[in-house]
């Protein structure tokens, strides 16, 4: 099957900004684009693109003062099939994790985690750990936020 995607952002900045973009189709699905989901701004914009250490397509931009539109269109061939499922995954306690899974634990600068932290907890604390939780987390995201 053939899935279109694409975004639209529209800014509006007080002051000129830089920006780093992380809204590129992952390089592991690159074979898979039909069509290239590549960046537009209007107006025109020097975009510098670089892989960050996790593989992700980074764009940099400095986005002048007043309104500015990023969008990107695209078309990824795919094969319809469900995400596996591993109802056995098991949740391991962060002493266990390895130091390089450590990473991944930090808190985002682009949401704000100390506010989010405890809407989280109330959320899901009480979701059975492992796969159980991923679920019940991706659940609520269908069904509140898509």
């Amino acid at each position: 099957m053939q899935i279109r995607i694409g975004y639209e952002l529209i800014y509006d900045c007080p002051q000129p900004t830089p920006m780093v973009l992380m809204l590129t189709v992952h390089h592991t699905r690159a074979a898979d684009l039909v069509v290239m989901d590549r960046l537009v701004a209007d107006p025109p914009l020097p975009i510098h693109a670089y892989h960050d250490s996790f593989g992700n397509w980074c764009s940099r931009i400095v986005v002048p003062a007043g309104r500015t539109r990023l969008s990107a269109r695209g078309i990824v061939n795919d094969t319809g099939e469900p995400d596996p499922v591993a109802l056995a995954a098991v949740q391991h306690t962060i002493p266990d994790l390895p130091d390089d899974a450590m990473m991944f634990l930090l808190g985002s600068r682009y949401c704000e985690t100390e506010r989010l932290a405890d809407i989280a907890w109330s959320l899901f604390g009480k979701t059975p750990l492992g796969w159980g939780r991923v679920q019940a987390t991706c659940d609520f995201v269908h069904q509140h936020i898509l």
